[in-house]
């Protein structure tokens, strides 16, 4: 497989896929350039080399093409600072091939969001609601004819492609996917970041160093039950935390007041145990609480027993003695995989047990460990409380990165390793 640092991008027009999908005020100011500044060392090399960029980004989810809340035009000015160099623009990715020609070596283009065409998504749009089967398998099958047409387009542009975009690597779209079919395998790679998130998550799945502890939040079991499902033929300790902790607590026979839950689940969640201990994972779970008379950051709150919470009441954190739990078991460890906080952190009063959970990945990384954080608000919590730099990987990719886990193949990886 060609790799970035051996591929050398003189005279040569590289076509980068990446994730440029900001937030931004009602101004259109960017609240946060993440995104934007992790794909700087790939743009930088190919630029260094001798090379010139044709950048392509989708923003948002558009429904009308072309929508200018959605344009990539409002970040032009914000990529040019931060790539040191003046990145043209093209307001129409169907019809950037003079542009795209006309490139120097040394400069860059921004091609307009690529979302603005149904066919990079490969979704028939303006289909009416009343549509026979017949019809809408028609324009299902219309719009992929359409979709290979313009990766092929996208491809005639340059002369290398390079995707760098993990956060969309699960999406078999064109310009993640099947774009890679029209260059040949000594011309296309992955960029930097994509390289780094393959890796980490092939260390956290296939070269993993024993115990691994995955912690598992979300408010959901059955959004995470595939997850939770592929992690336990894998990990040593699967810890529950977030909304789910009262489903498991209730199918248990607890008393979980007013706590989300999902009372159809039940049986799954007791189905989960069953095949943790089938498989020798240790499944661990709660055993106190922190909670609330309200959903409110200014609620009454107390410590009671996870399952003994009373009518009225709802569960808003992990208490301390569960938070001791969770820290041991973390700190020994030596793989540990973090997607999800262990309650409601966006309230200040209720940021301990996810603080306790940080604190312990941090303290097991210093020893040794190698930890991985990803899904947005794991990220925004090791953001939240300034630790980022002390876990080894924060991933940029929140349902990338999750189907990974999950022991998916991944669309834009398969384009590039094949």
């Amino acid at each position: 497989m060609q790799t970035i640092d051996n591929f050398n991008f003189a005279g040569k027009k590289a076509f980068v896929r990446v994730d440029f999908n900001v937030p931004m005020d009602e101004n259109f100011n960017i609240t946060d350039d993440t995104r934007i500044r992790a794909a700087l060392p790939t743009l930088k090399k190919i630029l260094a080399d001798g090379g010139s960029l044709i950048i392509a980004s989708h923003m948002g989810r558009p429904k009308k093409n072309p929508d200018a809340k959605y344009s990539l035009k409002h970040i032009v000015a914000h990529v040019s600072e931060k790539l040191g160099v003046d990145v043209k623009f093209v307001d129409d990715c169907a019809k950037a091939a003079e542009a795209c020609a006309a490139l120097k070596p040394g400069e860059a283009l921004l091609l307009e969001n690529l979302r603005f065409y149904a066919e990079e998504e490969g979704k028939p749009r303006g289909l009416a609601e009343d549509a026979t089967d017949e019809e809408k398998a028609a324009a299902k099958k219309a719009i992929k004819a359409s979709q290979k047409e313009f990766a092929k387009l996208l491809a005639s542009y340059a002369d290398c492609y390079v995707n760098d975009a993990f956060g969309t690597a699960h999406r078999a779209h064109a310009s993640t996917a099947l774009i890679a079919d029209y260059f040949d395998a000594d011309h296309k790679m992955f960029g930097y970041l994509m390289n780094q998130e393959v890796s980490a998550i092939e260390k956290i799945m296939t070269d993993t160093a024993r115990p691994f502890t995955a912690i598992m939040g979300g408010s959901k079991v059955s959004s995470k039950i595939e997850i939770i499902e592929n992690l336990l033929t894998k990990v040593d300790n699967l810890i529950i935390a977030g909304g789910m902790t009262y489903t498991f607590t209730k199918a248990l026979g607890g008393k979980i007041g007013t706590s989300i839950c999902e009372d159809d689940k039940l049986d799954l969640a007791l189905g989960l145990l069953e095949k943790a201990k089938a498989n020798g994972v240790n499944m661990v779970l709660a055993v106190d609480a922190k909670i609330a008379d309200a959903f409110s950051n200014d609620a009454n709150t107390k410590f009671v027993n996870v399952d003994e919470i009373p009518d009225g009441w709802e569960g808003m954190d992990i208490g301390p003695k569960t938070e001791a739990i969770f820290a041991d078991v973390i700190k020994n460890s030596k793989t540990i995989l973090w997607n999800g906080p262990t309650g409601v952190f966006e309230f200040d009063n209720f940021t301990s047990g996810s603080r306790a959970v940080a604190n312990a990945i941090v303290e097991a990384t210093k020893n040794g460990a190698f930890s991985l954080v990803g899904g947005g608000d794991s990220v925004a919590c090791v953001n939240k409380f300034g630790v980022a730099d002390k876990v080894s990987y924060v991933s940029t990719g929140g349902g990338a990165l999750l189907e990974a886990i999950e022991g998916l193949v991944l669309p834009g990886i398969a384009a590039i390793k094949g």
